[in-house]
């Protein structure tokens, strides 16, 4: 147990205590009220023997029926329902507010990950001196199918300065498009003839999408001979001096498995859609994973833009295809063997956003469901595990899977998506205002602080993120009962923002049927909404949400009609 464990367990603490103080001082530990519904169920009770024995007509008091039935039978389940919500709304703004003290505290004292583990070039390392100082690396770039972008990638990993006759490039290639597959093999013959050691790698089947690929690429005889791993997809493009600044700290820290680079986007102003997806990654990357890295050097792996430990990958058992999260997955397994974690995120991989609503909403569903999975099979492992201390362990249950991969998606999806819109139609039902409106503005705060830049957004971002939060419950939910389609491998889209449309021939476009074209879930819950809001408008009674509800409405109507990303139902 180190200090950094030790500091972000204390962290912790303070943010839960600063949460249990500021629910009682708005007087959020009083549970009495929602007791009160349940007198209504005698009345429920009384009024049905009434109606049995016939001394209440049935047919005039049918309005009173459904007075009775709501306060003495809905009204309690969703009062109970309200308050799971409550604990874990807290239990969320509880982790936000840590990790968001942590970033800041890092931020503020201008802490470098140099301060914890050693960095220093490496000897010698104007490689004209030699290349004996110099580890093997391998390069691997898994792809599938990626005519939009494959050049960008293979070219950015061959132009890396490392001694040509200590790196390989090994391209991976899943591809079942002949005229694909063939481009890039030819792109790999072209680098070849420049001098680069470049190896194109294919499989006659696709078991195990990308991790049965990165398992089959690491079986080669040349793999094996290589101390460190760096994995790029096919759509991101790292810096000439990426490895010169990230395996030093790999080659002077031998407890250290993995150092992860940060993020950004060729593509993140192209439209409202990629904006708003930019601080979603902003938030993950400038919080979560700085938190995690400066605190308990854990976090997850992001599958791309980063280099691992050759014998770490080894230790942890290698990739493995049981979830849509290979890359968590190693990570867990690889931290529960004592390795640690480095994420730098001065360090920065160019990449491209998902374009369309439908394609990010595939990627969004496979690292949710791939999460909820994963915590599933992991739970008794992290337990058992003997080589991390508790309060690491206690982290990586409680934050980093209980809360970010079921709570937060299912808190938010059924409070303000369901509950709050059906309580208008039910006047019993108690919503403490500290839980639907003071929790939300600490999150949207601690959300926007690390990039204010981005504040005009950020009124977009709270009503996508209102929708986003119905695919993310719902992917939670099925990789945590293990539902069909738990383990399903969607390939994200890419367009190739920064691609010459000239240089190769792109494939006819195909014109897309309705059901393509249109999203009718979102199209039907914003009909709920706004039924719900109007209700609202005309029959007030003592809440007025209507406002908030047509705005949610309005989200998923344009969502539903594919009017944020770059397709719309017009075209």
């Amino acid at each position: 147990m180190d200090a950094g464990e030790i500091g972000g367990a204390l962290l912790f603490l303070l943010a839960a205590a600063a949460a249990v103080a500021a629910a009682v001082s708005v007087g959020a530990v009083d549970f009495s009220r929602p007791l009160t519904a349940g007198v209504g169920f005698q009345r429920a009770v009384s009024w049905l023997i009434g109606v049995l024995d016939g001394t209440s007509s049935a047919a005039e008091d049918a309005y009173g029926a459904w007075v009775a039935v709501r306060a003495g039978l809905i009204a309690p389940a969703l009062q109970a329902a309200v308050w799971a919500c409550m604990v874990m709304s807290v239990m969320l703004v509880v982790e936000a507010v840590y990790n968001s003290v942590v970033s800041l505290g890092v931020k503020a004292m201008g802490w470098r990950p140099e301060w914890r583990f050693k960095w220093e070039p490496l000897d010698g390392a104007d490689e004209e001196k030699g290349s004996s100082h110099y580890p093997m690396v391998l390069v691997q770039i898994p792809m599938y199918n990626e005519l939009e972008v494959y050049k960008l990638s293979i070219g950015a990993a061959c132009e890396l300065q490392w001694p040509k006759d200590r790196i390989i490039i090994q391209v991976l290639d899943d591809s079942t498009d002949p005229f694909i597959k063939n481009l890039v093999e030819l792109e790999c013959e072209n680098w070849a003839s420049k001098g680069v050691n470049i190896k194109y790698a294919t499989r006659t089947s696709r078991k195990g999408f990308k991790a049965g690929a990165l398992k089959k690429g690491m079986e080669c005889d040349y793999a094996m001979r290589s101390e460190y791993i760096a994995i790029f997809d096919a759509d991101f493009q790292p810096e000439p001096d990426f490895l010169l600044q990230t395996v030093p700290f790999l080659v002077h820290n031998p407890e250290v498995a993995l150092v992860q680079a940060r993020w950004t986007f060729v593509n993140d102003t192209t439209s409202l859609l990629t904006r708003v997806q930019k601080m979603f990654f902003d938030y993950h990357f400038k919080v979560e994973q700085e938190a995690g890295s400066a605190t308990f050097s854990f976090f997850s792996f992001n599958g791309t833009a980063g280099v691992w430990r050759t014998q770490a990958i080894d230790d942890a058992g290698g990739w493995k295809d049981r979830t849509t999260v290979e890359d968590m997955d190693l990570a867990v397994r690889a931290t529960l063997k004592g390795w640690k974690f480095v994420y730098v995120g001065d360090i920065k991989v160019k990449s491209e956003l998902p374009s369309t609503y439908k394609a990010y909403c595939r990627q969004q569903f496979r690292w949710s469901s791939g999460g909820a999975n994963l915590f599933r099979k992991m739970a008794k492992d992290i337990m058992a595990a003997k080589d991390v201390s508790f309060l690491k362990k206690s982290y990586m249950l409680y934050s980093f899977f209980l809360v970010r991969r079921v709570v937060a998606p299912t808190a938010a999806c059924i409070l303000y998506n369901i509950i709050l819109p059906i309580s208008v139609t039910i006047p019993e039902l108690f919503l403490p205002a500290w839980g639907i409106a003071y929790i939300p503005m600490v999150l949207t705060i601690v959300t926007a602080i690390r990039h204010p830049k981005n504040l005009h957004i950020m009124p977009f971002w709270i009503l996508f993120e209102s929708v986003m939060t119905v695919h993310r419950m719902r992917a939670a939910l099925t990789g945590l009962l293990e539902l069909p389609g738990f383990n399903q491998w969607v390939v994200t889209k890419k367009v190739g923002s920064d691609f010459e449309v000239n240089e190769v021939p792109l494939l006819q476009k195909k014109r897309k049927r309705l059901r393509d074209r249109i999203n009718f879930p979102e199209i039907g819950f914003s009909v709920f909404l706004f039924l719900c809001a109007s209700y609202n408008l005309v029959f007030h009674g003592t809440t007025s949400y209507y406002v908030n509800l047509y705005l949610q409405g309005l989200a998923f109507l344009f969502l539903g009609l594919n009017f944020t990303g770059t397709c719309s139902c017009c075209q």
